[in-house]
């Protein structure tokens, strides 16, 4: 007899079983043949390997998000990157991932998900050593673009590789809490430890580390994931039929452009109006409801399709993906402008800058063990409100704080603050989202959390952006210092992203209000 997952509903809440099912897909077998392996994980050895590689190359990720931020300036001196360029070692990253995430989620679910987990770790410290190894800004932005479609590989895959080895319940929780935790964990280490690298050695140097520990996470991986058995060879005709290429060009063209217009409003507000721009932003726009027909019409077909329509008229489904758009947008954006506030207005160095970023880490890896501990036995929705409550209170006491508080007043509970929100939401989303898809596309499920995650933080910086810039050049009064202009846009930046953070309250309120504890074992 095989148990099952179950995401239960708040007693109470006049919703039938088969509204229920419909509404969070309430059950996944836990024993399926295929792909999984022919036993669940068992050994509290192999538990650690896996759990340590697939934190550890998601932490890398990040790592490198946060090493590249703080080098950027001595990257651009030593590289001579132009202003038009500046941001692009940065930026092309997400792009890149963001619109490569749900095919290789797709491709992974086909080829096997530990075999392109691997191919991607390995991508990743190939690139990443390319990366220090470069001459060029051309030559840095070219790898970091290609590092970028390497940790896409890894993404997706490692959600389906939780779900593959560990059955629902507390271990399978507390490896996506684990997964969570090592993002926040690895971007701040990268602060520090790319601050204090480019200050005494040289900004390659921090790049040569992340290659290094990826290369020996990569052999950690290639020897310690317990290998997954297939039943059917993979073939031509099976990724012919069974994924939906012409569905994956139109959503990857479409996140392509998106990604790449909301890139350049943030490194200038002046594009917004370039007729670039608007081009892109018509067709990648257009895009979308175009892939919603051709979903619409492979379905009538009975052929593969990546997203089902239908899944969007599931009230759970719908309202956890805004949720992890909203959150991740305005996690981004407030981090962002808070190293700009220690930099630009407090004049700190790179160094300086980062480790006042250091209770982020402390709170966010403490967070994500509680939450993939005990989030079976709480109920879900009250775990997000008030992890939105308290993670709202990080943009407030940022935007109203005077110039002259000290770090201890304001800055250092909003730093600590920040993440406690992404932290809870990672696990119960990747739970329900998780739900919603076959057990044999679960690769696919992380692709879709991920790029709605990865779209979140370019349209929350961009849009936070705009605001901080209009309102910093409104504010450009010649009896006002320079520092003061920034730090009015910089407010404006956090009551914006305070506002979205408490959107998702009312999103929640309305979306979830019947979500009861997920991440539950069923016998």
């Amino acid at each position: 007899m095989s148990a099952t997952s179950t995401i239960e509903l708040v007693e109470g809440s006049g919703q039938t079983a088969h509204e229920t099912h419909n509404k969070v897909a309430a059950t996944m077998p836990e024993d399926v043949d295929v792909p999984l392996p022919s036993a669940k994980v068992e050994k509290k050895g192999t538990t650690a390997v896996i759990i340590t590689t697939i934190t550890g190359v998601t932490m890398i990720s990040s790592l490198l998000s946060g090493l590249v931020t703080i080098s950027l300036p001595a990257m651009a001196k030593d590289l001579q990157i132009s202003d038009a360029l500046l941001l692009w070692p940065a930026s092309v990253y997400s792009l890149t991932c963001g619109c490569t995430l749900i095919l290789s989620g797709a491709v992974a679910d086909v080829v096997g998900s530990r075999n392109m987990y691997l191919v991607g770790t390995f991508m990743q410290s190939v690139f990443t050593l390319a990366c220090g190894l470069s001459k060029t800004s051309i030559q840095l932005i070219v790898f970091r673009a290609l590092a970028g479609v390497a940790i896409s590989f890894c993404l997706p895959s490692a959600v389906s590789l939780i779900m593959t080895y560990f059955p629902s319940g507390r271990r399978r929780n507390f490896a996506f809490g684990t997964m969570g935790g090592g993002q926040p964990l690895g971007f701040t280490i990268g602060l520090v430890t790319g601050g204090a690298l480019t200050d005494a050695v040289g900004w390659q140097a921090g790049l040569y580390l992340a290659a290094g520990i990826n290369s020996v996470l990569f052999l950690l991986a290639l020897f310690g994931l317990p290998k997954l058995k297939r039943e059917t060879p993979l073939t031509l005709a099976r990724l012919k039929s069974e994924i939906d290429w012409v569905g994956a060009f139109i959503l990857s063209t479409s996140l392509a452009l998106l990604l790449y217009v909301f890139a350049t409003w943030t490194g200038d507000l002046a594009n917004i109006r370039s007729p670039e721009s608007i081009s892109c932003l018509t067709i990648g726009a257009a895009l979308l409801p175009a892939f919603a027909t051709w979903v619409h019409r492979q379905e009538k077909l009975g052929n593969a399709v990546l997203i089902r329509n239908s899944l969007w008229r599931n009230k759970a489904f719908t309202s956890i993906c805004i949720n992890v758009f909203l959150i991740w947008g305005s996690f981004n954006a407030t981090e962002t402008f808070m190293t700009f506030l220690f930099q630009d207005v407090k004049g700190l160095s790179a160094t300086a800058a980062s480790i006042r970023f250091l209770p982020e880490p402390v709170t966010g890896a403490a967070v994500n063990i509680l939450i993939g501990l005990f989030v079976h036995r709480l109920r879900a929705n009250w775990a997000l409100q008030i992890s939105f409550i308290v993670s709202a209170l990080s943009p407030l006491l940022l935007a109203v704080m005077r110039k002259d508080s000290t770090y201890w007043a304001f800055e250092f509970p909003a730093v600590a603050l920040v993440p406690i929100a992404t932290d809870v939401l990672y696990t119960i989303s990747q739970l329900i989202i998780t739900a919603e898809f076959e057990e044999n596309t679960q690769a696919l499920a992380g692709g879709v959390f991920n790029t709605i995650a990865q779209i979140g933080k370019s349209v929350g910086l961009a849009l936070s952006a705009v605001v901080a810039s209009s309102v910093t050049a409104k504010a450009g009064d010649p009896r006002i210092s320079h520092k003061d202009s920034l730090l009015e846009g910089y407010r404006a930046a956090w009551w914006f992203t305070f506002a979205a953070t408490v959107a998702c309250i009312f999103v929640t309120l309305y979306g979830l209000r019947g979500l009861g504890k997920v991440g539950v074992k069923r016998d």
